[in-house]
């Protein structure tokens, strides 16, 4: 997820804010409603193709989800981060107590009673965003693999409970779809993250092909890197395939949002192939022709 002009909210709603002031429910909606509608990456949150009365309940998904991240990521230190996420956690322990006071969780407490969700899959998410102070480098993909169980993959099983269909066997579906996502994110954000101090391409992979970090932290693309990062890209692709039977599998409204989701992921992996996996100078994102043609043939594809 990338970040928007994030200070004034933290001003006026962060750790050191008082949250003095009676927010409403109302209000806690709209802002939520503000908050996922000004940031989006390849295609928008909850959109058009969702009925109106579950598009909100995932603004308030994806509020608690960036707020979660921009404390991470805008912290001054690893060690403000952690401090930060624990105030964000003593807020979720407050909502599932009815006892909610932040405008995110004001509106996420309406999700969560409605649709009966437990608290792991948003606990989940801050173990990820915690790791990601704590470790900066992973060696293998069975590594990264259990790193996406914690940053991505609860994303999907919330969904899974709004949309009343949360099992076993949609629950390996998802998984594998947003397994595939943060791959595809990871590969597409190699340079934006390296900023961070981080590599998420596994050091064993890389020296699989006979290379080494070095190309991301000097910034030039070498034909070791670019063969990694091929192999990788094949990876992601291998789980958003494996995850397809979930759009025949959730209910009418949510095909389309699935399907987009695993449709947009595959794009970002061939914008990537199409510009020789060179990631690192240029960022592959998808124009607004590309998203409206991606949109209709989905749409198609599902209407038949």
């Amino acid at each position: 997820m990338g970040h928007y002009v994030f200070e004034e909210d933290f001003k006026r709603y962060g750790p050191q804010a008082p949250l003095s002031e009676t927010i409403s429910l109302s209000a806690a909606r709209r802002y939520c409603r503000r908050l996922a509608r000004r940031h989006y990456e390849n295609f928008p949150v909850a959109s058009w193709f969702l009925p109106r009365r579950y598009r909100q309940h995932f603004y308030n998904i994806y509020a608690y989800c960036r707020w979660a991240d921009n404390l991470a990521d805008l912290a001054p230190a690893p060690q403000q981060a952690l401090v930060w996420l624990s105030w964000w956690e003593s807020h979720l322990r407050a909502c599932f107590q009815n006892r909610a006071i932040h405008p995110v969780f004001i509106a996420l407490q309406e999700t969560i009673q409605q649709f009966q969700i437990p608290p792991d899959p948003f606990v989940d998410l801050l173990v990820a965003f915690r790791q990601d102070q704590q470790v900066t480098r992973y060696d293998t993909f069975d590594q990264l693999l259990t790193y996406c169980r914690y940053s991505a993959n609860p994303v999907g099983r919330l969904v899974l409970y709004v949309a009343g269909c949360h099992d076993p066997q949609r629950v390996v579906l998802a998984d594998a779809i947003c397994t595939g996502l943060q791959l595809a994110n990871f590969w597409q954000d190699v340079a934006e993250d390296w900023k961070r101090g981080r590599i998420y391409l596994p050091l064993a992979h890389l020296r699989r092909f006979g290379g080494d970090e070095t190309p991301i932290i000097r910034g030039v693309s070498t034909t070791a890197f670019k063969r990694a990062l091929a192999a990788a890209c094949d990876e992601a692709e291998g789980w958003l395939q494996r995850g397809k039977p979930l759009v025949g599998l959730v209910p009418s409204f949510l095909r389309m949002e699935v399907a987009l989701f695993i449709e947009g992921g595959l794009a970002i992996l061939q914008a990537i192939r199409q510009q020789d996996y060179e990631v690192l100078t240029n960022r592959p994102t998808l124009s607004r022709c590309q998203k409206l043609g991606l949109l209709l043939r989905t749409w198609w594809n599902i209407r038949i």
